[in-house]
């Protein structure tokens, strides 16, 4: 080591004594400069104002085009609404979601998605999420059929802990997405390309149909122009594949190993519940730190019955729920199989609720009476809550007559 690089690496230490006197100057030198300061109040707060960018409780977003993915999929793109306070979007971290506040029906509704867009977009001022048409989706059709070029969407400013972090995860991203579980992988594949995350990604994509692949010719031109930064294998389950490079079957401990060293990536993991059951069976192979591995809420249990320990015996009964909101008392009915939130939905209580998946705490209510089944896989609560019976109705599910007292929606 040189001389000068010596230099710059030794520290000068005071003695205790030094130190303790130091400290000892700190209320009287705050005093000095409390009496030297201004007595005109301070108009204005750039921390504040930072904070109400980077985290508005809400957005107003107009739909300024759609482009159609795939035969169920649709890309919507999204912009500050003019006549709206928003005026420029919040900045966000890729892999993150907004939560869209939607009336249908009469009924006020929240869904998540994430946004398929690059936070770089942001900048520029747009959002893009591709959303998927499920058949049994109580929103999608919805927007499937009704979202058009004009419309206005309402919602949360930029949520969720899906994201690359440097001083956590390893430089080498495993992305494993099933279906619209693609999107987030968009997002943090162009961040990056541009430089926005120094890390590279190696994708593996389950589908059940080739005519159906969200982003193929994205991904493939991504990786085309990138290729020691971004590479991109599909797993088809269908019968027939007929597209060259693709694996067949399912996305197993041996396809991870022909793509990747497992002990040298952090994995990501977006999609639909069934997948996030039989990939982490497989990550489980590797027996991997907990840190090493990283999943997307998945939204709400769409079969509650599956879990071994749901009581069986009250399955499809109709409970009451006697329900505290402010001032206002109401009794309502609540499917034990259904989330406490969709529940309170359906009486168009509107709930507060983001990710519907227990995570974010946004619905967290106080459970007065009764008893809930709680999905151990989306039990987010802290050891507190769990003390003082605070629970979150998005990952409940009611199996008595219940009394709870739920805050108003922001």
């Amino acid at each position: 080591m040189s001389k000068e690089n010596e230099d710059r690496l030794k520290v000068t230490v005071r003695s205790n004594t030094k130190d303790l006197f130091a400290f000892t100057k700190l209320m009287p030198n705050r005093k000095k400069r409390i009496e030297r300061a201004s007595s005109e109040p301070i108009r204005e707060d750039p921390i504040m104002d930072l904070m109400r960018k980077l985290h508005p409780e809400r957005q107003y977003l107009l739909i300024d085009g759609i482009k159609e993915e795939t035969k169920s999929t649709k890309t919507y793109n999204l912009v500050p609404d003019p006549d709206s306070e928003t005026k420029e979007l919040a900045y966000f971290r890729s892999g993150q979601y907004i939560s869209l506040k939607v009336d249908l029906e009469g009924v006020r509704i929240t869904r998540p998605y994430s946004i398929a867009s690059s936070p770089k977009d942001s900048l520029k001022g747009f959002y893009e999420l591709t959303i998927r048409k499920e058949e049994s989706g109580f929103l999608t059709h919805y927007i499937w059929y009704n979202w058009k070029v004009g419309t206005r969407v309402e919602s949360s400013g930029p949520e969720g802990f899906f994201y690359y972090e440097k001083l956590r995860d390893l430089a080498q991203i495993v992305g494993i997405a099933g279906g619209s579980g693609i999107t987030p992988f968009r997002s943090i594949a162009k961040a990056i390309i541009d430089g926005t995350i120094d890390a590279k990604l190696t994708l593996l994509y389950g589908s059940s149909k080739e005519d159906d692949i969200i982003f193929y010719n994205k991904f493939k031109e991504m990786e085309k122009n990138n290729p020691s930064k971004i590479k991109v294998i599909h797993v088809l389950s269908c019968d027939v594949v007929t597209l060259e490079g693709c694996e067949k079957g399912f996305i197993t401990k041996e396809i991870i190993e022909k793509y990747c060293d497992a002990r040298t990536s952090t994995f990501f993991i977006c999609g639909p519940q069934i997948m996030y059951n039989f990939v982490e069976d497989e990550l489980k192979k590797f027996n991997l730190p907990v840190k090493q591995i990283r999943r997307e809420a998945f939204g709400e249990v769409k079969d509650i019955l599956t879990q071994p320990d749901f009581p069986k015996e009250v399955a499809e009964k109709v409970f009451k729920i006697k329900v505290h909101i402010g001032d206002l008392t109401k009794e309502i009915p609540a499917i034990s199989t259904e989330s406490v939130l969709i529940a309170l939905e359906r009486a168009n209580l509107n709930p507060p609720s983001k990710c519907r998946s227990g995570e974010c705490g946004f619905c967290r209510s106080l459970l007065m009476d009764g008893k809930v089944y709680i999905n151990p896989v989306s039990d987010w609560r802290k050891g507190a809550d769990k003390k003082f019976n605070y629970f979150h109705p998005c990952a409940s599910y009611p199996i008595t007559n219940l009394e709870i007292s739920i805050p108003r929606d922001i």
